[in-house]
């Protein structure tokens, strides 16, 4: 359900209300999860086009920390079909940070790895 606004109206935070109130948790969670991922994944160099141009490991740090929190503590709530897809996406995103970073982590020191243990 989307309801639009004229330009330059208050937004109708009720029906904003309704909306979200319709989203089952797993959905609110999981496009939270590829919010994170998505930025990481441009902040590691991954992105298509002027990927040298994006890269920040700082900033990829901790958005995979942030995401790493997030897989980790949901989950047990979210059912292992939604879980498993995370952590992999997750997986993959700390072993691009390590193949990005000139000084490497020891381990179990990388990004969200205080979350997930070591990944090398």
């Amino acid at each position: 359900m989307s309801h639009t606004t004229e330009p330059g109206a208050a937004p109708d935070a009720g029906a904003a209300t309704r909306d979200i109130a319709d989203v089952a948790a797993v959905e609110v969670i999981t496009t939270a999860a590829v919010h994170l991922m998505s930025a990481a994944a441009v902040k590691c160099g991954l992105a298509e086009e002027d990927s040298a141009e994006h890269l920040d490991l700082d900033e990829a740090r901790k958005l995979i920390t942030a995401l790493a929190a997030l897989v980790t503590a949901a989950a047990p709530d979210i059912g292992n079909q939604h879980a498993r897809s995370l952590r992999d996406g997750l997986r993959s995103l700390q072993l691009a940070f390590r193949e990005a970073s000139v000084i490497p982590d020891e381990p179990g020191e990388g990004p969200g790895e205080k979350y997930t243990g070591s990944v090398v």
